[in-house]
């Protein structure tokens, strides 16, 4: 894991709510494993990050939202043979911390380009939150600011999903 602030952030700006792409404050990308245990790298990932950052207050809200969203790439957008459990080859997933003075991005590239949750909507989580699965899209609604995705451009198949957060000014 490491980091690498250009060469993802431009198709990531795109389709994200207005914000000034040169105002970036901070950006940090990480690459996981078609593991299920690199959920744990992600959250370790932002932990260290937001810490850089002076925005340890976050972590609990940042670290689900990241949590769900990685799972949610591991768990449905990789192919088939690269799976969680397919051994080390390593997909493009990777993990995107972004901060503006006032907001924080989380997003989750992955090589799908199924929109995710398939139908997801608020309400209809709400009819069904005691269901085992399918509330990660719910809980990524309810704990940040905003969320949505975009199909990736040029020559980078699949999508990115993401996730706003409001900072205190």
């Amino acid at each position: 894991m490491g980091t690498n602030g250009s060469t993802m952030l431009e198709p990531l700006r795109q389709g994200l709510p207005p914000v000034d792409p040169t105002a970036v404050s901070g950006s940090a990308s990480c690459a996981l494993p078609a593991r299920y245990d690199a959920v744990r790298g992600a959250r370790t990932f932002t932990r260290s990050t937001l810490a850089q950052w002076g925005l340890d207050e976050r972590f609990d809200d940042v670290a689900l939202v990241v949590s769900e969203l990685v799972t949610n790439a591991l768990r449905h957008a990789l192919p088939d043979d690269s799976g969680p459990s397919a051994g080390e080859s390593e997909p493009p997933v990777r993990l995107h911390l972004m901060r503006w003075s006032t907001r924080l991005v989380c997003a989750v590239r992955d090589p799908s380009e199924d929109r995710p949750g398939g139908n997801f909507t608020p309400e209809a989580a709400e009819r069904n939150c005691d269901l085992e699965s399918g509330r990660g899209l719910f809980l990524v609604d309810s704990y940040s600011d905003s969320w949505g995705w975009h199909p990736l451009a040029g020559r980078l198949t699949g999508k990115v999903v993401w996730a706003l957060f409001t900072l205190q000014g």
